[in-house]
């Protein structure tokens, strides 16, 4: 029997110092997504602009991390964001866990 293992991230240092509220956790399980979050936000809007300083912050990561420069790696994440609203690949489905 294969043993599985969860590998999750560390809390970040200002989280720990300040508190807060966990909003969002995204995991890969079987090549597919899975996401848990709170609506966090009064107003949708804000949703956007969370999406987009992620994506700041993966490009970032793959400009650390690989050949790519930052401005390419957004590139590339503009491009799928794009892609996937215009195609969905699989919209999933979402409920409600207490």
């Amino acid at each position: 029997m294969t043993e599985r293992k969860f590998e999750a991230l560390n809390v970040p240092p200002d989280v720990l110092e300040k508190g807060g509220v966990e909003i969002l956790r995204a995991s890969v399980v079987d090549g597919a997504v899975s996401v848990a979050l709170r609506r966090a936000f009064d107003d949708p809007f804000t949703w956007g602009v969370l999406l987009v300083d992620l994506a700041r912050h993966a490009a970032r990561v793959y400009a650390m991390e690989t050949d790519l420069s930052e401005d390419e790696a957004m590139a590339e994440i503009s491009a799928g964001i794009q892609a996937e609203l215009d195609d969905p690949s699989d919209p999933g489905s979402t409920q409600a866990i207490n």
